[in-house]
């Protein structure tokens, strides 16, 4: 089988604030608006069960 990953990026103005990487497994701020963003997100179980599935749900039946 293939590896494959889920990526979810946030941008604006050129420049990434958030980040969801299904190997990581939980967000990533890259700003202060992002750090921010990303601790509610993660402290939040039904949207990380979520974007953690989200691989099979996008990604992996294409493989």
């Amino acid at each position: 089988t293939e590896k494959v990953r889920f990526v979810e990026r946030y941008i604006y103005n050129r420049q990434t604030w958030l980040m969801f990487d299904s190997d990581v497994g939980h967000f990533v701020g890259f700003t202060p608006f992002g750090e921010f963003n990303a601790k509610r997100a993660n402290s939040n179980p039904e949207l990380m069960e979520y974007k953690r599935a989200a691989v099979d749900t996008y990604c992996r039946h294409n493989y």
